[in-house]
C-alpha cells in the first residue's frame, strides 16, 4: 500500500486486517533487527511534499514521506535549512523520526525530537491523532510527537510533522585535532571550557573535527581560537566530514549512549567509530557486539545480520510494553520489532 494522502492512509490503516510494517525509503530497514513477517506493508513514500512554510515563522509542515534531501533544497532557497545532517540523505523525514536518527549537529541543534513541534499519525486503529503546533514555544497537550521518536513504526503511522527551521550560516570552518579518544575527552573539555560554540565537535578515527558556523568574522576568530586544533581548507573539510558520514557503511554497525567520559572505553571495542563526544553518541564498526555489550548493554543494531538489535531488557522496558498495549493492543504494527523486550 502506498497512499498519498492522509485520508488513503487512514483508510489503509483502518480497513485492512492483520499485521502491518510501516516503511519509508528503505534506508534504516536493517536498524533494530527485523520485525517479524507481516501481512501488509505500507510505504509513506506517497505521503510527500510541503504542506505549509512561511519563512518567517521558522517552522516548516512536511508530509512525512518526503525526503530530507528535498526538503533542505526548498528551505535552502529562502536561506534556511532543518538542522539535521544524518548520514541517510536520501531517508525520508518521518523516517529519521521513526528513527530517532541524527548526525553531527546534535551537539548544537539536539536530534529530531528537538526539532519536532508538531505530529499528525495514524494510530493502529485508523485513528487521527494530533499534537503540538505550529509555533516553536508550545504546550497544546500531550507530546505525542516525542514518544514517536525512536518508536520505528510500532507505536502509529506518523502522516506529517511540523519541524523548527534555522537559518544558513553564511560561513563555516572546521578545526581538526589530531587525537586519540582519551584526548580527544581532554581537547573537547578545553573547547567547551573556553566557550566556542561549535555546531559539531565530532572525534573519527584518530581526529576531532570541531565545525563552526556563522559569520565570516565569528568563525575565523573561533577557529584560530581552538586549542590544538589547525583549520581545514574547504576541500578538507568536506572529506572529513564524509569520513564521518561513510562509518555506518560497514558490515557491522552500533549505536550506543554513554557518558562522554566514557569515550575511550567504548573505542577499544571499535575497528571504525564516530562519536558526539560532548553528547556521548557513539556511532561503530564492530568485530564483536557482544564484547561491547558486556560494558555498555544498551547498544543498538544498525547494520549487520545473525547478532540481537536490542541488549539485555532495561528498567524502561515494562513502560515501554505498557505503552505499546495502549498504542497497540493488538499487536498489529511492526510485530518482533523490539525482540527479546516485547
Amino acid at each position: 500500500m502506498r497512499p498519498t494522502s492522509l485520508a488513503e492512509l487512514r483508510d489503509a490503516v483502518r480497513d485492512t486486517r492483520g499485521t502491518l510494517l510501516v516503511k519509508g525509503a528503505g534506508t534504516a530497514e536493517g536498524w533494530a533487527g527485523a520485525p517479524d513477517p507481516t501481512d501488509h506493508m505500507l510505504e509513506t513514500t506517497g505521503l510527500a511534499g510541503v504542506v505549509t512554510y512561511n519563512p518567517a515563522d521558522m517552522t516548516v509542515a512536511v508530509r512525512a514521506g518526503t525526503p530530507l534531501s528535498a526538503l533542505q533544497q526548498e528551505l535552502a532557497a529562502a536561506g534556511q535549512r532543518i538542522s539535521l545532517d544524518p548520514a541517510r540523505t536520501d531517508a525520508t523525514v518521518g523516517g529519521l523520526i521513526a528513527t530517532a536518527d541524527s548526525g553531527p549537529l546534535r551537539h548544537a541543534y539536539g536530534g529530531p525530537r528537538d526539532l519536532l513541534i508538531g505530529v499528525t499519525v495514524v494510530l493502529a486503529d485508523g485513528t487521527v491523532a494530533r499534537s503540538g503546533g505550529h509555533v516553536i514555544k508550545n504546550v497544546a497537550g500531550y507530546d505525542l510527537g516525542k514518544l514517536f521518536c525512536g518508536s520505528f513504526g510500532t507505536l502509529g503511522v506518523i502522516a506529517e510533522v511540523v519541524l523548527r527551521v534555522h537559518p544558513l550560516p553564511p560561513a563555516s570552518r572546521t578545526v581538526s585535532i589530531p587525537c586519540d579518544a582519551a584526548e580527544a575527552v581532554a581537547h573537547t573539555g578545553r573547547v567547551l571550557e573556553a566557550r566556542l560554540e561549535p555546531a559539531a565537535l565530532e572525534w573519527c578515527d584518530g581526529e576531532l573535527l570541531a565545525r563552526y558556523e556563522g559569520l565570516e568574522s565569528s568563525v575565523e576568530l573561533r577557529a584560530a581560537a581552538t586549542p590544538g586544533g589547525a583549520t581545514l581548507s574547504a576541500t578538507e573539510a568536506d572529506a572529513a566530514w564524509r569520513r564521518v558520514a561513510a562509518v555506518p557503511d560497514h558490515e557491522l554497525v552500533v549505536r550506543c549512549g554513554t557518558r562522554p567520559s566514557q569515550l575511550p572505553a567504548v573505542a577499544k571495542h571499535a575497528a571504525s567509530m564516530t562519536s558526539s563526544t560532548a553528547v556521548g553518541v557513539h556511532t561503530l564498526a564492530v568485530a564483536d557486539v557482544e564484547g561491547l555489550r558486556a560494558e555498555f548493554p544498551q547498544v543498538t543494531l544498525m547494520a549487520g545480520e545473525g547478532v540481537p538489535a536490542w541488549g539485555e531488557p532495561h528498567a524502561a522496558v515494562p513502560l515501554m510494553r505498557a505503552v505499546k498495549q495502549r498504542f497497540d493492543p493488538e499487536g498489529r504494527l511492526g510485530p518482533g520489532r523490539y525482540k527479546p523486550w516485547f
